[in-house]
């Protein structure tokens, strides 16, 4: 092999490194913004289960109240 297609062979291995580094740094920041995004998820979720229960709450005492009149 002559001195420039090793050279050129050094700078693709160069640039194949690099993207893999690129590539493991945005996946790590996709694992964390998926984990953030299902912490959130899971919280939103758990408030509209405390709100549905309340609004239903609220609706049998109108309900029970009505009855009463």
């Amino acid at each position: 092999m002559e001195n420039s297609e090793l050279q050129l062979l050094e700078a693709k291995i160069d640039a194949l490194i690099e993207t893999c580094k690129n590539l493991a740094d945005e996946n790590e920041y996709l694992r964390n913004q998926e984990a953030n995004l299902m912490s959130k998820h899971s919280a939103l979720l758990e408030k509209h289960t405390l709100a549905r229960t309340r609004i239903e709450a609220m609706i049998t005492r109108l309900k029970s109240m009505e009855a009463n009149t």
